[in-house]
């Protein structure tokens, strides 16, 4: 029985450039300001209502926070809520499922301490 000493690398680089041209083509998609986040799932989804305007605070899967599509940091945010937000706002929450859990506590945190309690966490329904 012959021994194998070498490991073929030809089909791993091949593999790797697929990868690569995959990144390559997503990163496009990602750099048009795009903000993509990938809702977790529940059985009970409601709709928030339709009459207000909701404030809408997003946590991607990079741990950016956006307000209202803009890019913001914890403490800009802070001081637009402070400006923008009543405490009888509606806030719609997109968090992405693979952002940081304490990035959503922060903010949950930052909103308490402006008084801020009508929140919607917003989910995808279960298929």
């Amino acid at each position: 029985m012959k021994r194998f000493d070498q490991i073929n690398m030809i089909p791993f680089i091949d593999i790797m450039l697929v990868l690569l041209a995959i990144v390559l083509t997503t990163a496009t998609f990602v750099s048009q300001g795009l903000i993509e986040v990938n809702l977790p799932t529940a059985e009970q989804v409601s709709e928030p209502p339709e009459d207000e305007e909701p404030l809408e605070i997003a946590i991607d899967a990079q741990n950016q926070l956006f307000l209202a599509g803009e890019q913001v940091t914890l403490e800009q945010l802070g001081d637009k809520l402070t400006t923008q937000a009543k405490p009888e706002t509606l806030i719609v929450l997109r968090i992405d499922k693979a952002a940081v859990f304490e990035h959503f506590v922060k903010l949950i945190d930052l909103l308490k301490a402006k008084e801020l309690s009508n929140l919607s966490i917003q989910a995808q329904q279960e298929p």
